[in-house]
């Protein structure tokens, strides 16, 4: 069953949140997983949603979803994103 990882962001540092960006495909590679779409808030139609970017992931299994989470690679990445952006990562199974 795919899961899903979707992220809420709120970019705080430009500079550094491209850094981190663009260093998290290859963690996303061992784990078979893609980017479906990155993509900035168009509106909300209901309700409250303070987070202006949201990014899509998708693996193949959860167990792939929480492996690359854990992974040391994108465990190295956790600093810098902390610095760049507030994040929020939800995992679902679809």
């Amino acid at each position: 069953m795919a899961s899903y990882v979707i992220g809420h962001i709120s970019i705080r540092d430009p500079d550094k949140w491209e850094a981190y960006r663009s260093q998290v495909p290859a963690t996303l590679a061992p784990w078979r997983a893609e980017i479906v779409f990155r993509g900035r808030r168009m509106a909300v139609f209901s309700g409250e949603h303070p987070h202006a970017d949201t990014v899509v992931l998708r693996f193949p299994d959860a167990a792939s979803a929480r492996a690359w989470f854990a992974s040391p690679a994108y465990q190295a990445l956790i600093p810098l994103r902390e610095q760049a952006a507030d994040v929020v990562l939800v995992a679902y199974e679809a």
